[in-house]
């Protein structure tokens, strides 16, 4: 699925959008990735949801054939990135 914004009903905030990188990720969102949610199995990926804030990586949900994880800055909890990046793997998957 190509990457792009990813159209919610929920409101994010003005610097944040959501996106469903290709697979594998490319080595900048691979790093990021891996710093968010570290023990992920990164190369056995097959639905990834990602949130960026003003160029930075702030969020992730990634899904694997027998699991999944979620993380979000602290910083940028409670305002529907959670939400959005669920929604996003979900219609991906």
């Amino acid at each position: 699925m190509p990457c792009g914004r990813y159209p919610v009903s929920v409101s994010l905030p003005a610097r944040v959008r959501v996106t469903r990188p290709p697979l594998p990720l490319a080595p900048a969102l691979h790093a990021a990735a891996a710093r968010l949610c570290p023990g992920a199995p990164l190369e056995r990926l097959h639905s990834a949801a990602l949130a960026i804030a003003g160029g930075a990586v702030i969020g992730a949900h990634l899904v694997w054939t027998d699991g999944e994880m979620q993380a979000l800055a602290t910083v940028w909890r409670g305002r529907g990135i959670e939400e959005a990046l669920t929604r996003a793997v979900a219609e991906q998957s």
